[in-house]
C-alpha cells in the first residue's frame, strides 16, 4: 500500500521508512530538514531508501506543503515530524516548538479527514506525563509536563483524539520512552557518551546520576510503531517502552563495558525540564499491539557503539 511518513529523515522516521520499503510498501517521506542539527546526518540516514524504486521523496514543512495529493490513496500516515528537544523549548524558541508540533500536526489531521485516511499514527513522548508520578507510567496518569515541549506533545495528542471523536479519523497515538540506536540525535545523551569514549573526550552528565530512564531500542520502537498502524484502536495512546528501568550511573558502567574504556565524567546542574524518573507501563500495548521489547540495553548499547565507530 502507499504509506505517508512524515519527519521521513530523522533517527525513528528513516529506521520506520526502510522497514515499510522492506515491507514491499510504497513510501512517501516529507521532512522540512530543519537545523537542529546537520543536514548531512539526516542525508545519510535516507541513503538507502534514496536508492528505492519504491521511495519518495517531499522535502518541506507541513505547515507549508500542500496535503491533499500527498494523503491521495495512502493506507496510513506516521507522524513524526516534530521538533525536539527539551532544554531548547524554553524562551523564543518555544514558537518553533508550537509552529512544528502543533500547528503543523493540526494541518495534518486535518488534511488527513478531507482525504479519508484509513490510520493515522502519532509519535508522542514520555514527557508528557511530568515528574511525582507513581511508576510505572500508566496512559491514563494525569500528565503534568515540565517541559515546553511536553506541552507541544500533549497538545499534538489532545488534538488527534478530537479529530477522532468529532471526525472520526482513525488515530492513534504512541507515547515513546527514551529511544536509542544508531542514528540517533548528536544532541541525545547516548550519541554523546558513546562520541566521547570514541574520541577520549569528558562525558558531560547532567544531575547526580541517579535519574532514571525506561530506554527504548529503535527497532522495538519501529516494531511497535508499526503494530499501531495495523492493530492500535482509534483514539487510544500507547506506552512504548524497553521493560527496564535504569539509572544514569548504570547506563555509564555498561557503555565502559561495551566501549571496553574508561569514562572521564564532568557533572553539570540538572537541567530546567528534565524529569526525574520514567518507567513505561507497557500492558495496553503488549494486549493490542502484541508488542514487548527484545532488545536489551547493553545489545542496543554495543548495535550504536559499532554505528559510531563508522560514523567518523
Amino acid at each position: 500500500m502507499k504509506v505517508v511518513v512524515t519527519g521521513a529523515a530523522g533517527f525513528i522516521g528513516s529506521h520506520l521508512v526502510d522497514r515499510l520499503l522492506g515491507e514491499g510498501h510504497d513510501v512517501a517521506g516529507v521532512d522540512a530538514f530543519v537545523d537542529f542539527y546537520p543536514r548531512a546526518a539526516k542525508e545519510a540516514n535516507l541513503r538507502a531508501a534514496r536508492d528505492h524504486p519504491r521511495f519518495r521523496l517531499v522535502e518541506g514543512r507541513l505547515q507549508d506543503i500542500p496535503l491533499d495529493g500527498l494523503l491521495e490513496g495512502a493506507g496510513q500516515v506516521y507522524h513524526l515530524a516534530a521538533q525536539a528537544g527539551v532544554r531548547s523549548s524554553w524562551g523564543r524558541d518555544f514558537q518553533v516548538y508550537t509552529d512544528h508540533n502543533v500547528l503543523a500536526t493540526q494541518r495534518l489531521l486535518e488534511a488527513a479527514v478531507h482525504a479519508g485516511v484509513p490510520r493515522l499514527v502519532n509519535a508522542s513522548s514520555s514527557s508528557v506525563y511530568g515528574d511525582r508520578l507513581e511508576l510505572p507510567l500508566r496512559e491514563d496518569a494525569a500528565c503534568r509536563p515540565l517541559s515546553p515541549y511536553g506541552v507541544t506533545k500533549l497538545a499534538a495528542e489532545h488534538l488527534a483524539s478530537l479529530y477522532e471523536r468529532n471526525h472520526g479519523l482513525p488515530v492513534v497515538s504512541l507515547r515513546y520512552f527514551t529511544v536509542y540506536g544508531p542514528r540517533q540525535r548528536p544532541d541525545m545523551a547516548f550519541h554523546r557518551f558513546l562520541s566521547a569514549a570514541r574520541d577520549g573526550a569528558p562525558v558531560h552528565v547532567f544531575g547526580d546520576g541517579k535519574q532514571t530512564r525506561d530506554f527504548t531500542y529503535v527497532d522495538d520502537i519501529v516494531t511497535a510503531t508499526r503494530r499501531a498502524g495495523d492493530s492500535g484502536r482509534p483514539g487510544c495512546v500507547y506506552n512504548v517502552g524497553g521493560g527496564q528501568r535504569v539509572s544514569l550511573e548504570e547506563v555509564l558502567r555498561t557503555i565502559e563495558q561495551v566501549t571496553g574504556g574508561k569514562l572521564a565524567v564532568t557533572r553539570d546542574e540538572a537541567q530546567k525540564g528534565d524529569m526525574r524518573d520514567t518507567f513505561a507501563d507497557t500492558t495496553a500495548a503488549r494486549r493490542d499491539l502484541g508488542f514487548r521489547s527484545t532488545v536489551t540495553l547493553p545489545e542496543g548499547l554495543a548495535r550504536e557503539w559499532d554505528w559510531i565507530r563508522g560514523e567518523r
